[in-house]
């Protein structure tokens, strides 16, 4: 097997990556399909491993993953290198990906982007992923940085610890009314886990966590899992309020985002002793690039005030 990595070959296994087809690579590259294929194939060829999927769109295999994190960065350097040596295009911003979940977005995150200094300028590219999936958008080279509620670093990333997102039961007075304190003789628990519910997407786990932490000790209902099948799925994070705070379904709201409305009487608690925390954690690349270390800094700084701090695991939000 040839050791080296030919960076025009590497160069255009990410533009395929980042496409999502060869043609729409060729049309980048300005050569042929025929041009990509073959040096996607020479590649793996000298690799002696598969480096992509050919669905559509292109999926990076495990070992692709590994091409195209190298790749990233070997362009950063370059780029990086190119401004030291005040080289034409060393004037435009410097632009990171990042990974981060719908929550955090909607609350504190972009906070601590405002925290990072003007100079030199930056430009972010912020795709919105369930923190349990934030990692494997790192893991395939796809971005930079991620929020992320796994400790484990990624290969070749660094991991460190931002806290915990509290999440609280809530619902509308008219919804707990109805489905919660209007049911005589049945548990309150049960009624919870009866109730309609509104849910981020089918990833979202965090209501059947909270009604499994209910059922578990109660004898009547040992052995249910989870909320109620009547769901709504509201996908955003605002949304997601909105919909509970119009008595669509009960909900875990980040504590955050429902203070204000249990202050205006929008919402009620379901039970006041009673919480699920997530831990959130920063992975990055492990690279000396002074733009992400001081989002990093920015990210760390922001998290400390506006999350719990780090404990034990709690459960998983899909938002």
């Amino acid at each position: 097997m040839m050791s080296e990595l030919p960076l025009d070959q590497v160069r255009t296994l990410l533009t395929v990556v980042d496409e999502g087809t060869f043609d729409a690579a060729a049309a980048v590259l300005h050569v042929t399909p025929s041009a990509v294929s073959q040096r996607v194939k020479a590649l793996e060829q000298r690799t002696g491993r598969v480096l992509l999927m050919r669905t559509k769109p292109v999926r990076p295999t495990e070992s692709g993953e590994a091409v195209v994190r190298f790749a990233r960065q070997v362009a950063r350097l370059e780029r990086d290198t190119r401004a030291e040596l005040g080289m034409s295009g060393a004037e435009e911003p410097t632009r990171l990906s990042i990974a981060v979940n719908a929550d955090s977005l909607a609350t504190w995150f972009l906070p601590a982007l405002s925290r990072v200094p003007a100079e030199p300028p930056l430009c972010y590219e912020l795709r919105r992923e369930d923190q349990d999936h934030t990692a494997t958008l790192l893991r395939e080279g796809l971005v930079m940085a991620a929020v992320t509620s796994s400790p484990d670093a990624v290969a070749g990333c660094s991991v460190r610890g931002l806290g915990r997102m509290r999440y609280v039961p809530v619902a509308s007075p008219a919804f707990a009314g109805r489905w919660l304190r209007g049911r005589p003789g049945t548990a309150a628990e049960e009624a919870v886990a009866d109730a309609p519910v509104v849910t981020f997407d089918r990833r979202d786990d965090l209501q059947d966590a909270y009604c499994r932490t209910l059922l578990g000790g109660s004898g009547t209902t040992r052995g249910r899992r989870g909320a109620s099948a009547a769901r709504h799925l509201v996908p955003t994070s605002e949304g997601f309020v909105e919909a509970v705070a119009a008595g669509m379904g009960w909900g875990m709201v980040p504590e955050v985002q429902a203070a204000p409305l249990l202050r205006a009487g929008r919402l009620v608690r379901l039970a006041p002793d009673r919480r699920i925390d997530v831990p959130l954690f920063w992975q990055q690349w492990k690279l000396d690039f002074p733009a992400l270390a001081a989002v990093a800094g920015a990210v760390a700084a922001e998290a400390a005030e506006a999350l719990e701090p780090l404990a034990s695991p709690g459960g998983h939000r899909g938002g």
